[in-house]
């Protein structure tokens, strides 16, 4: 009789302590936990905050460069990792989606895409890319609708 009472208090603890775990980081605490993987050169860490389509994408410049997937990871961080303090600033979140506005080392706010894979946020880099991609393709139409036109920038 002595055993079913502690048997009851050890089911009650382990569901407790089960029922208990940590909500997953947000956006902002999976972005803090990157810059200080960078400060501290944790390739793992960072490589573990990234989406999958992030790390395929570095997988892909890392073999057209002859090089391993740790040199571009560590190369191609999200800010300088000289820099003494990031500003972030308007985290939102919209379903599996977030983005969190960081100011880059020239004072220009940019928005960093959040992807959630698996539960939890990871910064998506390619999305990040492709944005960037983007603007550009954008820019030199304005530009060169502005050729067109006949007028200089």
């Amino acid at each position: 009789m002595r055993f079913w009472p502690k048997l009851s208090i050890l089911v009650g603890f382990l569901l407790a302590v089960s029922c208990s775990a940590p909500p997953p980081a947000t956006p902002l605490e999976t972005f803090k936990t990157y810059i200080k993987a960078i400060k501290n050169k944790d390739t793992t860490t960072m490589k573990l905050l990234l989406t999958r389509d992030s790390i395929k994408m570095h997988e892909q410049e890392a073999k057209s460069q002859g090089v391993t997937l740790d040199d571009i990871v560590k190369k191609e961080p999200l800010f300088d990792p000289s820099q003494t303090s990031v500003e972030y600033r308007n985290e939102k979140v919209e379903g599996d989606k977030a983005t969190l506005e960081v100011k880059n080392p020239y004072g220009v706010w940019e928005t960093v895409p959040f992807l959630k894979e698996d539960g939890e946020w990871k910064i998506d880099k390619k999305a990040y890319a492709d944005q960037m991609e983007n603007d550009i393709e954008k820019s030199n139409q304005q530009l060169d609708d502005l050729i067109n036109q006949g007028k200089q920038p």
